[in-house]
């Protein structure tokens, strides 16, 4: 990381002359006695010091010794200091001490001269606890943390997906621990008792942007993203999938489907009536993502296009064998496909297909003529 310039300090300097030519009795004292002392309880003097330098600041420091080893004042939170690249050291302290995480602004600007460590601040991120003594801060300010991760959860991801995508934030996040984290119990959420004793929470990790601190645990990132669903899945949208005949995990079952089938979010409604309105007949669902989820293997997680011996493959989750939902999601659906599963358009539609003109668009269709008449030429 590159260095922080150090900060102007003639004006101080000065400031100190005055005083100590005030005090030249106690200084002889300390010639002799404190400022070896200083240089071994406060750290050796830097370097690039002049001697009228080194004496003024040795002594001052000598002086105040007690005080920059005595806990500092405590805000109400932890401060935040994000140091900027090429930022003085001075605006360093100015903005430690409008934190309210300094007890004395220019005693730690004497320190951080005496030391050199005015050079060696880093720019990056801080995270600083009240009660550091002047001595401990400025040994925190020489080592930034990496800074907080943004991460964002792509709509149709399954879980392996988001686990490999977060692996590669974290240098030090296995994606075996994320998977493991992934397959924990959704203790603590308002809809723990939704999702079956034996599943994942694929389905349950909504899309979304979060950030996350360095240090964070597989554990944590999973409950953020759980805390996000409880939020945002409101009792109203439970509700209205409720109305629609299904329980929670059915309706993100099917919202998984519907996101994996939708290119343009205002379609998903449409969808969904499809959707539901053959599961109301009894009919096959016969969705292609729903045979791409069991055939998915690393690198190759959504095989495309499918072969007519794909959709015989046997899968509880191929809904071109088995009749109703299959037995857990096939991806994480965002909230609008959620939402749209709640608030279907009412449709008399039991088929669709893709435009033939690359727009994401459907055809729909009432009859399997009709949508035979809708197939590309």
């Amino acid at each position: 990381m590159h260095k922080i310039a150090k900060f102007t300090y003639r004006a101080a300097l000065v400031f100190l002359v005055i005083f100590i030519l005030g005090s030249l009795v106690t200084i002889a004292g300390l010639f002799i006695f404190d400022i070896p002392a200083a240089s071994y309880r406060l750290g050796t003097p830097d370097s690039g010091l002049n001697p009228v330098e080194r004496v003024l600041l040795s002594t001052y420091l000598a002086l105040n010794e007690k005080q920059l080893q005595m806990p500092g004042d405590v805000p109400e939170v932890p401060v935040q200091l994000e140091v900027l690249e090429g930022q003085s050291a001075i605006d360093v302290v100015d903005s430690l001490n409008s934190a309210g995480v300094l007890s004395n602004p220019f005693l730690f600007r004497m320190y951080l001269r005496y030391t050199g460590f005015d050079r060696g601040i880093e720019a990056g991120s801080y995270r600083l606890e009240g009660g550091l003594s002047l001595l401990e801060l400025a040994l925190a300010l020489q080592d930034a943390a990496p800074g907080e991760i943004v991460f964002s959860v792509i709509p149709g991801w399954r879980i392996e997906e988001i686990a490999q995508a977060i692996s590669s934030s974290y240098s030090s996040m296995q994606v075996v621990d994320i998977l493991a984290a992934f397959s924990m119990r959704a203790i603590g959420t308002s809809f723990e008792d939704e999702i079956p004793i034996d599943a994942t929470l694929e389905g349950y990790l909504l899309p979304d942007t979060y950030t996350f601190q360095p240090d964070d645990l597989p554990a944590d990132i999973t409950f953020m993203l759980l805390d996000n669903f409880d939020s945002q899945v409101t009792p109203e949208v439970r509700q209205a999938i409720f109305e629609q005949g299904l329980s929670l995990h059915e309706g993100i079952i099917l919202a998984s489907i519907i996101e994996r089938e939708a290119i343009l979010p205002e379609e998903m409604p449409l969808i969904a009536s499809v959707y539901l309105n053959r599961l109301n007949a009894g009919m096959r669902l016969e969705a292609d993502p729903t045979v791409q989820y069991p055939l998915g293997i690393e690198g190759r997680w959504w095989k495309t296009p499918l072969t007519n011996a794909d959709l015989t493959f046997d899968s509880p989750y191929n809904t071109y064998l088995y009749t109703g939902l299959p037995p857990g999601p096939i991806a994480n659906p965002s909230l609008a496909a959620i939402e749209a599963v709640g608030r279907p358009e009412v449709s008399p539609y039991f088929f669709f297909r893709a435009t033939c003109d690359g727009s994401g668009r459907h055809l729909f269709a009432v009859t399997y003529e009709e949508h035979l008449q809708n197939a590309c030429p």
